[in-house]
């Protein structure tokens, strides 16, 4: 299918397709005398989910309902954009490189940054294949989500042993339908994040993290998203939003066992499974997420539009996409308004 083809197809597809994605609902204590603020979560291990267990958005805004919808990927919170189902979204670099670049094009901006995938996210060969290396992996059946962190690693790590895309069997899985394909057998490997992760940790083995990608030249980020109607209609609720975002930042790095009781809630793990997840990935200060190495400052985007760059440009060396998109493209889609201070309030 051609690309502008494709954009038309998911344009047209994106209302029925939200609906179709697995994603659910958090619409508890909604008034229906009060704006609607609509929030995309996943449940991998993240500040997100602490905001979202402590009710801090709701304590914060009372004049708005907030509205949490739980989706499966990245890619899935790429289709909500262009419904305009979402007014914030968090999804992997991967996905926000892809929705910023042609032929999606999607209207949104970075605003903060979740962590930067370490161990968290993997490539795992299941146990009794005989896979013990990447070069193995040729003509096997290797699963990930399409369009996500995890899929734009997993082609960064076949890249660098010399294997392409053609080169496996490459199976377009849900965290969830991987692990159950995995329990089956169906599959031979797996690239894919937390919680899941670790379950396939128990029969299998890992081949590569994105920690080890991102110190070869390949690294990977949760974001979250605000859409530019949004943004530019509401900025005050942003900056009370990231607010909060780094409240739970904060709490991560000084007092990780409130943090882990708060996501355990999130991703039915227990406190401690969750405080060891939580090791596996890395994650950044409020005072580092606003500073010239990552977002930047008021005006001045950060060093992760490079990043962001970096990986369309692998996109599209991966005919995953039909172009780059140039560097002004992710400056552009860096919300950088009123950093670093909003960050400290």
């Amino acid at each position: 299918m051609k690309f502008k083809a494709f954009k038309a197809a998911v344009a047209a597809a994106a209302v029925a397709a939200t609906a179709l994605t697995g994603c659910s609902v958090d619409k508890s204590e909604q008034q229906a005398d009060k704006p609607t603020i609509r929030i995309g979560y996943q449940t991998f291990p993240s500040g997100d989910l602490i905001v979202k267990n402590n009710r801090w958005l709701e304590e914060a805004l009372p004049d708005y309902n907030i509205k949490w919808t739980k989706f499966d990927s990245g890619a899935d919170v790429n289709t909500a954009f262009i419904a305009k189902e979402l007014d914030f979204g968090a999804l992997g670099s991967s996905p926000v490189a892809r929705g910023l670049s042609e032929p999606l094009n999607i209207p949104y901006k970075v605003a903060f940054i979740l962590d930067v995938a370490g161990d968290n996210e993997a490539l795992v060969a299941r146990d009794g294949t005989g896979i013990d290396s990447i070069a193995a992996l040729k003509g096997k059946r290797v699963a990930t989500p399409f369009a996500s962190t995890a899929h734009y690693s997993l082609l960064a790590a076949l890249d660098q042993n010399g294997l392409s895309a053609s080169d496996v069997q490459l199976i377009d899985l849900q965290p969830q339908a991987i692990l159950a394909a995995w329990d089956r057998g169906d599959i031979d490997a797996a690239y894919t994040w937390l919680p899941t992760l670790d379950e396939l940790r128990k029969t299998g083995k890992d081949l590569i993290t994105s920690r080890q990608l991102a110190e070869a030249g390949k690294p990977t980020l949760d974001l979250a998203v605000v859409s530019d109607e949004f943004a530019a209609a509401h900025p005050d609720v942003v900056d009370v939003w990231r607010q909060q975002e780094a409240r739970a930042a904060s709490q991560i790095n000084d007092d990780p066992a409130a943090a882990a009781k708060a996501i355990a809630a999130e991703i039915g793990l227990t406190p401690e499974e969750t405080e060891g997840q939580i090791k596996q990935a890395v994650f950044l200060t409020p005072e580092e997420i606003g500073s010239p190495e990552w977002l930047g400052t008021d005006g001045k985007p950060g060093n992760l539009a490079v990043n962001l760059q970096s990986a369309s440009q692998f996109l599209a060396d991966q005919k995953q996409i039909p172009s780059a998109a140039p560097l002004e493209t992710f400056q552009n889609a860096i919300y950088t308004k009123g950093l670093p201070g909003v960050l400290s309030q």
